[in-house]
């Protein structure tokens, strides 16, 4: 549906969201949807750094438990 849509119609549909909007507006949003994701990208790090040392205080942390060679032959 989306294939048929080129240079000039893409820059007409930017003409109209410029006039409905007025160039403020859309700035002000752009600048808004920046923040947000980068307020995504801290949480999600926040978020998996903090799991992480929970995890190490717990003593959750990951370990081997693969058996020993010897431990192996006796099966």
């Amino acid at each position: 549906m989306l294939n048929n849509i080129g240079l000039p119609g893409l820059l007409l549909i930017a003409v109209v969201v410029l006039v409905l909007f007025g160039r403020g507006k859309i700035s002000s949003l752009m600048g808004e949807v920046g923040k947000g994701i980068t307020a995504f990208k801290k949480g999600v790090s926040d978020g998996s750094k903090d799991d992480e040392d929970q995890a190490l205080a717990d003593g959750r942390a990951a370990r081997d438990v693969t058996p020993e060679a010897a431990e192996k032959d006796k099966v």
